[in-house]
């Protein structure tokens, strides 16, 4: 790993509050009512009824979506046995993979404890706590011994993902190639490098998909395990061979499929020559696999690779798997999870893959036809369909084999629940991500002294978002660079005061002065306005020398408009510029507008901040359903402020019919479909969530969107200002350099409009 990789994972476990997961309470807690409900003496009633039916602490407590993650940290990732402290942050990651991916609330458990039987102990003594287990990171082969015997004893779904999550995706990935190639299961052959916690799950899936045994090799470090061996466990004596191979070059001539669970480079070129046709090779050793994709390509042209990897093709991720497992399993009271369930999830992640792929997966990988064969056998981790696939499939087969306890009956309406779930934030930020890497632009930020600011810009750099061009004093912004350690040696720094830059100083001051001077700017006023960062940075981008420009972090925000209206201006055919921000909630983006620009806007203005706000939303792959905002609905109050909204209204429908757009209305009202429907049926945006809502004025709109970032917690991307003839962008004062990369993004996808 680079350096700068290194230091910002310290830094992401470090900084703010320490560790990725933290615990938040789910009901009120304001006043002293609260708390006797919460604690005592309310919580005395759900007690009794919980000991009277068991099956209440499912009603009353948060047990149901609650998984342990468990390991005593004996094979921690490529680690090895690090011990439960050193661990400990691989399980909080784990951790926050459940709850991101797919809602599930973790508590990581470290346990200090070899013994099998006596960690066996601890988990099921703590095991009523909890709707599920995983466990992680356990050393063969004792983990065979653990799952078997804790499988056995609890009566909640419980899983190695050590062993069970490759095996489950890897057999996703083996159906979809033996259906490319034209070969089935049960004749192929098969050499397994590795005999561990994983390669002996995936051997064992593989013969319930219907690989006979007798075609499976198995290779550990000292050799095929075969039946002249004395140093087997009991383990790997199930997988003994008696074929006249000894090593894995001897093994892997004419095999169908190699898959590697084992070291880096293992995997020859010659030994990938000496396969049968259309071989399949799994080589998922990490950071560096068994053969890389680049050079088993080269080896062979009809080969089918996957990897370990996320920088190729074809990655076998556990994620694609456990939190969408988990997800099936607690949500039918499942009380194990079985071989069918596996099953099942392998064969609903196949079947995903073979469907047309979302547009915001293609535009997440960078491609216009991401689609299945040979570079694309399993989904891709950004799929918004996983969760509504892999988990309803898991379900189903909990069901089926008579181990779901809350069986579902409606599974439109399931389905329905899980989308709402997890809402659209992470995949538009993904998105954003993206669409940022396939063409970064080249963004001026004109506060470059500022550490957040040059922080940021190392970001983006790094993660090739965008080309950042910083402006200031290049001497202040060196020094920043060096006190911090900052990875940015080949940056660009313009130095407006710098001498190379007199004659593009002379230059600008008459641009500046011919486009103002019949607004009452005199020459001498134009000589001291480009003297301001703001003045000049806007020129660079009005000549050509940066593709969007982003200042404002140490100004207000008239102060940082000002400048590149006179200098950039509107774009010809707009009346009005305005801006928007978007506002990350658990149900999806909401997009606000205008909260930056117009303080009382007509009826005209907002039928033009509507249509400019629309285009934002469809820029980020929407579809904007817009209500307008107002303290009436429908004519309610017959008021200056409605009447208004509600004449933007009737031009949006008149003019604009094929736009989803209604109002005036109130705020809760527009966010209640039930309510929508209760009173207002006719509604041209009942049935359509709204994601978009336009403010009647500066104020209210404002206001609004400083109460959800600093009152309700809610992360804003903002402000995004529509209208200007080139993309300038404006940072909140104060802004935090998650903020500002935020900003970066978004200034680099209004270039790429542009």
């Amino acid at each position: 790993m680079d350096k700068l990789f290194r230091k910002d994972a310290f830094n992401y476990h470090a900084l703010g509050r320490p560790g990725k997961i933290e615990v938040i309470p789910t009901k009120p807690y304001s006043t002293q009512r609260d708390l006797s409900l919460a604690y005592t003496p309310g919580v005395a009633d759900p007690c009794l009824a919980i000991k009277k039916h068991t099956g209440d602490v499912y009603k009353y407590t948060a047990k149901g979506n609650l998984v342990a993650v468990i390991s005593n940290c004996t094979a921690v990732l490529g680690l090895g046995d690090i011990g439960p402290l050193a661990g400990k942050p691989v399980m909080e990651g784990k951790g926050l993979l459940f709850k991101v991916f797919a809602d599930v609330d973790v508590f990581d458990i470290e346990i200090n404890e070899k013994d099998p039987d006596k960690l066996i102990e601890a988990v099921k003594a703590i095991a009523p706590t909890f709707g599920g287990i995983n466990l992680e990171d356990i050393k063969a082969p004792e983990c065979f011994y653990i799952e078997d015997r804790l499988k056995e004893e609890l009566d909640i779904p419980l899983m190695h993902d050590d062993q069970h999550g490759t095996a489950i995706i890897s057999s996703a990935g083996l159906l979809n190639a033996l259906d490319i190639i034209g070969k089935k299961i049960e004749d192929i052959k098969i050499v397994v490098s590795g005999a561990g916690a994983a390669a002996v799950s995936c051997t064992r899936l593989y013969i319930k998909l219907g690989a006979k045994p007798e075609n499976i090799i198995l290779v550990d470090s000292h050799g095929v395990i075969h039946k002249d061996r004395k140093d087997l466990n009991d383990i790997k004596k199930q997988f003994v061979t008696d074929k006249p191979v000894h090593t894995l070059e001897e093994a892997i001539k004419g095999a169908d499929m190699f898959l590697g669970l084992s070291v880096a480079g293992l995997l020859k070129p010659e030994m990938l020559k000496s396969m049968a046709d259309n071989p399949i090779v799994f080589a998922l050793a990490n950071p560096v696999p068994e053969i890389s994709y680049d050079l088993a390509t080269k080896t062979r042209d009809d080969v089918i690779i996957a990897t370990g990897r996320s920088d190729y093709p074809n990655q076998i991720n556990n994620v694609l798997g456990f939190p969408f497992i988990f997800r099936g399993a607690l949500d039918v009271r499942a009380s194990k999870i079985n071989d069918e369930m596996k099953l099942a999830a392998a064969k609903a992640l196949a079947g995903l893959a073979r469907e047309p792929v979302p547009e915001e997966v293609n535009i997440a990988f960078g491609t216009n036809n991401l689609k299945f064969g040979k570079d694309y056998l399993i989904p891709k981790p950004t799929d918004p369909r996983l969760i509504e696939t892999v988990a309803p499939a898991v379900a189903r087969a909990a069901m089926e084999s008579g181990v779901a306890r809350n069986p579902i009956e409606d599974w439109e309406k399931y389905k329905e629940e899980l989308r709402k779930r997890m809402g659209l934030t992470n995949p538009l930020k993904r998105q954003m991500k993206a669409t940022c890497q396939k063409d970064p632009k080249r963004v001026l930020l004109a506060d470059a002294e500022d550490y957040k600011v040059l922080k940021a810009a190392e970001i983006v750099m790094n993660e090739k978002l965008a080309e950042p061009v910083l402006m200031g004093s290049e001497k202040k912004i060196r020094k920043v660079i060096t006190e911090h350690e900052l990875e940015l040696k080949n940056v660009r720094i313009i130095d407006p005061k710098a001498p190379e830059n007199k004659e593009k100083m002379k230059s600008y001051v008459k641009q500046l002065f011919e486009k103002r001077k019949r607004r009452g700017m005199t020459l001498m006023a134009a000589k001291e306005y480009m003297k301001l960062d703001s003045y000049f940075g806007s020129m660079l981008v009005e000549n050509g020398e940066a593709d969007a420009v982003l200042s404002g972090i140490t100004r207000n925000y008239p102060d940082t408009i000002r400048p590149a209206l006179h200098v950039i201006g509107r774009k010809p055919n707009v009346q009005i510029v305005s801006g928007i921000y978007i506002v990350m909630t658990k149900e999806g983006p909401l997009f606000l507008s205008d909260c930056t620009v117009n303080k009382q806007p007509t009826a005209n203005d907002l039928v033009e901040i509507t249509l400019q706000t629309a285009e934002v939303v469809k820029r980020f792959n929407m579809e904007p359903n817009i209500a307008l905002l107002s303290y009436s609905n429908f004519g309610s109050v017959d008021a200056e402020e409605p009447v208004k909204v509600r004449q933007a209204v009737c031009m949006l429908h008149r003019e604009h019919p094929e736009l989803m757009v209604d109002g005036e209305i109130q705020a809760n009202i527009a966010l209640d479909q039930e309510l929508m429907k209760e009173s207002f049926s006719f509604s041209k945006i009942l049935g359509k969530p709204v994601n978009t809502m336009i403010f009647p004025d500066l104020s209210s709109a404002n206001i609004a969107y400083k109460l959800l970032n600093k009152a309700a917690g809610f992360e804003i991307i903002g402000p995004i200002l529509n209208g200007m003839n080139k993309p300038v962008h404006v940072l909140q004062m104060g802004s935090g350099v998650n903020e500002i990369v935020n900003m970066i993004m978004v200034a680099v996808m209004d270039a790429q409009e542009q």
